[in-house]
């Protein structure tokens, strides 16, 4: 039996938003890079590989398309470098993952955060507007504003966020006002479905998060609520219909991750007092916790368990899914919960450690346990 769709996301079966390159969009990437491929070209066969995606989700039966993110080379830094202020450059170090450097680009800012007055994301949403069909609703993913705030906050950057804001109410400002201009663009050009992907909470948990945002207990306190206030500025000021779900996770780069910590100490911050509509959260291995804090979601929110993981191709065993699934349903109703993978499959342009066959094959695991589950 097929899963109910419906316009507002999440489903039953979902997913979280990016997949693998396909190889010919890699190598138009690269040769666009070397400067052998013009915009236009590059524009072309990212055009043709999002169709080709798009059919696959179709196909798959998934309710809610994306484009992949094939447009970008990272999930979120892609996003802020369409705002006036920001600048980016090749990293020399990279991000500190779990035995791998993430090789994305520095970002930082350059001048007051602005609008430009249109953002390439609106763009990229109406592409895959145009595709849906009777059964799809197009979403789009775009880190949160914590994402962001985190982004120009955290000890590295603060020196030269200093140069601009030395006020962190009126950094804030901006960010919110962003926005709101982001978001009233993309909602008026159809968007309806839209998704805060936001790292900033995994961190927040990790045994060293003190160490990460260089200060001590009372310090990460501070910083939970001023996460909060900026993602609930936003979320309060957002259009009517438009629903806006939140995905968090540790941090997901070529099949590697950057945090580790259950929800535990955020759950009374984030579950019960963000105003997003639902939460998709990773819980494919230890590294998340229990399923316990799922008791602090407010009322009428529901939980997409990313129970599946996309760092690995081994496909799980469904009985055992089927089994934790259960186990989330003493802390939450069954129909509040849906399944999806714990994460993308292509965070980055790089990708995680598995084929594309693999991955439809995890994309077939979770509607497989989902129609089992919830008929």
């Amino acid at each position: 039996m097929a899963i109910p769709y419906d316009k507002r996301t999440p489903h039953r079966f979902d997913v979280v938003g990016s997949f693998l390159r396909p190889a010919e969009l890699r190598q138009a990437r690269a040769a666009f890079e070397e400067g052998h491929l013009g915009q236009d070209e590059l524009t072309h066969i990212e055009d043709a590989a999002i169709r080709e995606l798009v059919a696959k989700e179709q196909a798959a039966g998934l309710g809610t398309i994306t484009d992949g993110e094939f447009r970008r080379l990272t999930w979120h830094l892609d996003f802020m470098w369409g705002f006036a202020g920001i600048g980016h450059s090749k990293t020399k170090d990279g991000l500190p993952f779990h035995g791998e450097a993430a090789k994305i680009d520095d970002t930082y800012l350059t001048g007051s955060l602005a609008y430009k007055g249109h953002h390439p994301f609106v763009d990229h949403f109406r592409f895959v507007q145009d595709l849906e069909d009777a059964n799809t609703v197009s979403k789009l993913t775009i880190p949160a504003p914590a994402q962001f705030l985190e982004q120009l906050a955290m000890p590295f950057a603060l020196q030269n966020t200093r140069r601009y804001y030395a006020d962190d109410q009126r950094l804030e400002d901006d960010l919110v006002a962003c926005y709101q201009a982001f978001i009233q663009d993309v909602y008026d050009a159809g968007c309806r479905n839209l998704q805060f992907d936001d790292c900033s909470w995994g961190l927040l948990v990790d045994p060293h998060a003190e160490q990460f945002f260089g200060t001590d207990a009372a310090g990460i306190e501070r910083t939970k609520e001023r996460f909060l206030q900026v993602n609930n500025r936003v979320l309060d000021a957002r259009p009517e219909g438009l629903t806006i779900n939140t995905h968090v996770c540790r941090g997901n780069f070529h099949s590697t991750w950057a945090c580790e910590g259950g929800y535990d100490d955020v759950a009374g911050t984030l579950f019960a007092r963000e105003h997003v509509d639902n939460f998709f959260l990773e819980f494919d291995d230890d590294r998340s916790g229990g399923f316990e804090p799922l008791a602090q979601v407010a009322d009428g929110k529901k939980v997409v368990l990313g129970l599946v993981t996309t760092k690995s191709a081994q496909l799980e065993d469904c009985g055992q899914v089927v089994a934790r699934i259960h186990e989330a349903e003493r802390y939450l109703p069954l129909e509040r919960l849906c399944l999806s993978p714990q994460c993308g499959f292509a965070s980055c342009e790089i990708g995680n450690k598995l084929s594309e066959e693999q991955q439809w094959a995890k994309v077939a695991l979770v509607r497989s346990i989902a129609e089992e589950v919830w008929g």
